[in-house]
C-alpha cells in the first residue's frame, strides 16, 4: 500500500542517478515535510549535477558511493529507482521486514487526475511519445509531456488538472512499478518488442513481461495500440481485455528530414494513432510533423564538415537501434557511412549488427568496451575496422577517413558506462568533438 499522507513520514528514496527521475522524487517528497534519505551507489562526485538540483533542502539526508542495511529498515516507504534491480539484497531486506516499496510512477498513477497515454517499446518510444504530444498540443491546451523521456513524471504534477493529457514515455524498469497497483494507463503504446536489457533480466520473456504491465490492467474502455509488423508484440497483445488497434508504417504521410529512416515513418504512425482517437484533424497532425525538431541523441544532424554530415545517435544502446540507423541511409548511401559504435554489453546479440557492418559501412570505428569485442568477433577480415581509446580519437579517425559526401554517425549498439556516466553524455562528447573539429580545420 502507498501511504497517500506523507508528512512526517521517513521515505528512503533509492537512486538518485543523473536522469532527472531521481531529483524530481527527491523534490516531491523533500517538499511535503518529511525525513528524507537518498542513497545511491554512485559517488557524491559523480553525483554532483543532480545533487545541485537540490541543494536547498534541509530534509535530505545522502548516504553515496554505498547502500546502508539500516536506512533499509529506517524507512516508512521506499521508493526503488528504475535503475535498481529486483533482485538487490537491500530491497530483498526490506520486503522481508514488511517495508512499503514503490516508484515515483506507480505513485505518479495513483495521485494524476488526468487521463494518461503511455508508450513503450524497445526503441521509438521516445520519438513516438514527443510527437504525439506535439500533435496533441495543436488542439488541447494542457498536454504534458515527461516519463523516461528526462522528465521526471512527479516533477509534473503540479501541472495536472482533470482536463490535462498526460503523455509519458515508460521503459520496462519504470513498467515494474505498475504492477504493484494493478493499473494500466487509459491508452497504451507498443512500438515493437526486440531483445534488450538482458543485463537485468533474465530472458526477451522477463523483459516483455515487463513491458505488459502497460496493458495488463487494462479495462475494456481503454485502448492499446500495436505495432502490426512486430511478431512479439501481437503475441502479448492476445491477452489485453482493451479495445486493440494497429499502426505500420505510411508512406503516404509527411515527411520531415529531422526524421529518416523506416523507424521513424513507424513511429509518426503510431502518433498519430493516438492523435486521431482525440480528434486532432489530419492538417493539424501534418503541421506537427512538419514543425518537429528531432531529439537530442537521436540520429541528430550535428555538424557539416568539408562536405561530410554528422550526426549523433548515442541513443542506441543495442544493436537493433544501430541497424535501423544505418538503413535509413541507405540504399542512396551504401558504402558512404563510417560508423562510430560499441562500448558496454548487456547480454545482447551482436551477429546482425556485425552482418549490416560488413554489407553497408565502408568503415567502422570502434570504441573500447566488452559489446566491442563481441562485435569484432562477428565481423571477417574484409571489413574495414579501427580501434580507439576515446571519443576524440575515434572522431579524429573518421574525419580522417571520410570523403566529400561521407556520413559520419555515433551509433554504437551498445551502452557507455565504460567510458561515459550515461549515453546522453557520450553524444555530447561527440557533438563537442566534431565541433571542435569545424572550427580546427
Amino acid at each position: 500500500m502507498v501511504i497517500q499522507n506523507f508528512k512526517n513520514k521517513k521515505i528512503l528514496i533509492v537512486g538518485l542517478g543523473l536522469h532527472g527521475g531521481g531529483v524530481g522524487t527527491a523534490n516531491f517528497f523533500a517538499g511535503k515535510k518529511t525525513k528524507v534519505i537518498v542513497t545511491d551507489l554512485k559517488t557524491k562526485d559523480l553525483l554532483r549535477p543532480s545533487l545541485e538540483k537540490l541543494k536547498k533542502f534541509k530534509n535530505i539526508k545522502y548516504v553515496l558511493g554505498h547502500h546502508r542495511a539500516k536506512d533499509f529498515l529506517w524507512a516508512d516507504l521506499i521508493i526503488k529507482g528504475p535503475g535498481v534491480p529486483n533482485d538487490s539484497k537491500y530491497i530483498k531486506l526490506a520486503e522481508r521486514n514488511k517495508i512499503p516499496i514503490d516508484t515515483d510512477v506507480g505513485i505518479f498513477f495513483k495521485i494524476c487526475p488526468a487521463p494518461i497515454i503511455g508508450i513503450t517499446g524497445s526503441k521509438g518510444k521516445s520519438t513516438t511519445a514527443a510527437l504525439a504530444a506535439e500533435m496533441l498540443k495543436q488542439k488541447y491546451k494542457n498536454v504534458v509531456l515527461a516519463g523516461n523521456i528526462r522528465k521526471s513524471v512527479l516533477d509534473i504534477l503540479p501541472r495536472i488538472n482533470k482536463n490535462s493529457l498526460v503523455v509519458l514515455e515508460l521503459s520496462s524498469f519504470q513498467l515494474e512499478g505498475l504492477a504493484r497497483h494493478k493499473i494500466s494507463p487509459h491508452i497504451a503504446i507498443i512500438t515493437n518488442i526486440f531483445r534488450e536489457h538482458l543485463n537485468r533480466y533474465k530472458n526477451l520473456r522477463e523483459y516483455a513481461s515487463a513491458k505488459a504491465n502497460i496493458f495488463k490492467f487494462q479495462s475494456d474502455k481503454d485502448y492499446l495500440l500495436i505495432n502490426k509488423n512486430d511478431v512479439y508484440a501481437k503475441k502479448m497483445a492476445k491477452s489485453a481485455k482493451s479495445k486493440i488497434f494497429f499502426f505500420e508504417p505510411s508512406r503516404g504521410g509527411v515527411s520531415n528530414p529531422t526524421l529518416p529512416g523506416e523507424h521513424n515513418i513507424l513511429n509518426i504512425s503510431a502518433a498519430e494513432k493516438v492523435a486521431n482517437l482525440y480528434g486532432v484533424p489530419p492538417h493539424l497532425r501534418e503541421k506537427a510533423i512538419r514543425n518537429f525538431k528531432g531529439l537530442e541523441g537521436r540520429i541528430q544532424f550535428v555538424a557539416y564538415i568539408k562536405g561530410v554530415k554528422y550526426y549523433n545517435d548515442t541513443t542506441s544502446t543495442m544493436p537493433d537501434a544501430a541497424i535501423a540507423a544505418i538503413n535509413s541511409f541507405l540504399p542512396k548511401n551504401k558504402k558512404k557511412i563510417i560508423l562510430i559504435a560499441g562500448g558496454s554489453d548487456k547480454k545482447l546479440d551482436f551477429r546482425n549488427l556485425a552482418s549490416a557492418i560488413r554489407k553497408n559501412v565502408r568503415h567502422a570505428i570502434f570504441l573500447p568496451g566488452d559489446a566491442t569485442e563481441k562485435i569484432k568477433n562477428r565481423l571477417r577480415a574484409k571489413a574495414s575496422y579501427f580501434e580507439t581509446k576515446s571519443m576524440r580519437e575515434a572522431v579524429k579517425k573518421a574525419c580522417s577517413l571520410a570523403r566529400r559526401g561521407d556520413i559520419v554517425i555515433l551509433s554504437p549498439g551498445a551502452a557507455s558506462f565504460a567510458q561515459f556516466q550515461h549515453e546522453f553524455e557520450r553524444g555530447r562528447v561527440f557533438v563537442d568533438e566534431a565541433k571542435k573539429l569545424k572550427s580546427e580545420i
